[in-house]
């Protein structure tokens, strides 16, 4: 079995932060997001290669990333884009790649954006033993997030129904970006060729179970799509757990540090207030009261109280009143 982890999102719903950097390299704890996932595809012997597929402008960051990394399948698989509005769509990305590479196995997708609670393992336990197309599946109990994703209705644990983002949900159950193909269900050009959407793997989905059986492997375990600050948050407060991170290197001088905050390397707080908040590497932050933010790298913060912001890297805000 081949794996692919998609990792050529441009994420522009979490600029600044990442317009320079790919959001599968964000910080998670002590970790970062697509590591998670690497670490789980490097423990299953049943899955011989890892590729990473990425976009031009991201491979530098990505190689440089892997080779000071411990994990051995991984490989980079670089689609020709640089720029959102080249991108191919993940379909007509993932047949790009199977056909760069060569791919004839059968193949587990996993978006590498994806913080999941459940053990990959698991889930490509299921898909064994089920034999076919294999989604996973989530509910997330709200009607009007629904909206933004694909939602499954099923009979057992087969899919019966695919909406994708829809005006008006039938369900709660959402899939998220976590599949098992066989390899004869690997029917990407043959969807493609047919004048199908390229973009979300979600109409492809529908697309086959009309033709052929899709299963979906329910799990209850947490699981954030990070591609908003908010879920950004949300999954470092849940990996947190109430705790704070501090690099060893960081200076944190007459300041309270609440939960769930991430304080990286050289960053300096001075007489400050941070809760449920990020701070990237250099940045300083003096005199302020920090909720709930994220603040990029080489950012300077004085006497200044933020809540649910975001700051570009290099950002100067300084209070000058009286």
């Amino acid at each position: 079995m081949k794996a692919v982890v998609l990792a050529g999102g441009y994420a522009t719903r979490l600029w600044p932060i990442t317009k320079h950097r790919p959001k599968m390299l964000l910080p998670i704890g002590e970790t970062t997001v697509i590591d998670r996932i690497f670490g789980a595809l490097e423990a299953d012997d049943r899955i011989e290669e890892v590729y990473v597929s990425t976009n031009e402008r991201f491979a530098a960051e990505f190689e440089t990333h892997l080779g000071g990394s411990e994990f051995e399948k991984p490989v980079l698989s670089v689609e020709e884009t640089v720029e959102e509005d080249e991108k191919f769509g993940v379909v007509g990305a993932l047949q790009q790649l199977i056909d760069r590479e060569g791919i004839d196995d059968d193949l587990l997708v996993v978006a590498g954006d994806n913080l999941i609670g459940f053990d990959l393992s698991e889930f490509v336990d299921f898909f064994e033993a089920q034999g076919s197309a294999t989604l996973a599946a989530y509910d997330v109990d709200d009607r009007e997030k629904a909206k933004s994703y694909g939602l499954v209705e099923l009979d057992g644990e087969r899919v019966v129904d695919f909406q994708e983002k829809p005006d008006e949900p039938n369900s709660t159950l959402v899939s998220i970006a976590c599949y098992g193909f066989p390899r004869e269900s690997l029917r990407f050009e043959e969807y493609l060729d047919d004048g199908n959407n390229p973009d979300e793997p979600g109409w492809f989905l529908q697309w086959l179970q009309n033709r052929e059986p899709v299963h979906a492997f329910v799990f209850g375990e947490p699981w954030f799509d990070i591609g908003t600050p908010q879920s950004y948050l949300e999954a470092i407060a849940w990996e947190l757990d109430g705790d704070s991170v501090i690099a060893e290197s960081a200076s944190v001088e007459r300041s309270t540090i609440g939960e769930n905050v991430h304080v990286m390397a050289d960053a300096e707080i001075v007489d400050s207030t941070l809760d449920r908040s990020i701070v990237f590497e250099g940045a300083t932050i003096d005199g302020c009261e920090i909720h709930e933010t994220i603040i990029d790298e080489g950012t300077r913060i004085e006497d200044i109280d933020l809540a649910g912001a975001l700051i570009g890297a290099h950002t100067r805000l300084t209070n000058d009143e009286g």
